[in-house]
Parts: C-alpha cells; sequence; structure tokens
C-alpha cells in the first residue's frame, strides 16, 4: 500500500470514528429496522448507515445515520445493487394493469340483512 492509499484509509477511519462514536450518543443502541437491542459486549456489531448513501453527509444533529446491526444494514445496501441488477418503473396512472373485478362486498348489504 502507498503512503497516499495509507492515509487516505487512515483518514477515513477517524471519520468513520468520528460519526459513529457521535451516533451512539445520540441514539438508542437497537437497531432501527428490527430493534434488536445493542449492550457494549455486542456493540461492534451495530453499524451508522448513512440514510442518503453519501458517506461524506454527516451533520452533527445525526439527521443523516441510522443505527442498523450487521443483518439490516447488508439487507439495506442490497436492496440498491438488487435494483441496478434488475430495474424496475411503476408510473403513476398507468393503467394498462388488469384490474381486480371481483367485489367481494358486493352482496354485504343483503348477508346483514339476514
Amino acid at each position: 500500500m502507498s503512503n497516499e492509499q495509507y492515509g487516505a484509509t487512515a483518514n477515513y477511519k477517524r471519520n468513520e470514528q468520528g460519526y459513529r462514536d457521535k451516533a451512539l450518543k445520540l441514539f438508542p443502541w437497537l437497531c432501527g429496522r428490527c430493534a434488536r437491542e445493542f449492550f457494549y459486549s455486542n456493540l461492534r456489531e451495530l453499524t451508522v448507515h448513512h440514510v442518503d448513501h453519501d458517506h461524506t453527509n454527516n451533520p452533527q444533529d445525526g439527521s443523516n445515520w441510522e443505527l442498523l446491526c450487521l443483518y439490516c444494514h447488508d439487507n439495506e445496501h442490497a436492496k440498491y445493487t438488487e435494483h441496478e441488477q434488475h430495474p424496475t418503473r411503476v408510473d403513476a396512472g398507468d393503467n394498462n394493469q388488469d384490474l381486480a373485478t371481483y367485489n367481494p362486498f358486493a352482496d354485504l348489504q343483503a348477508m346483514l340483512k339476514k
């Protein structure tokens, strides 16, 4: 590893540790998705997720962070990877889809009178 690469890696780790420490002070030690609770013994499994996926966007109020366990964090990033591999698009007002024709409450009034 060159000195330049080492410096960039060290700088990234320092910045990451800075916002991680802040996030752990701001938020309860719970996964924001599955609500798993964390303690000092397993705190290394709790990650800081950037909501907008921009690791340079670190507001001091923590508005771009959420704490996620390793599993939920991986799942969150997998959603974007899968979307890139298999993009789908739904346009508002797209009426080219088949509409449901069955109405389970069509005869409800008559059933209630019985």
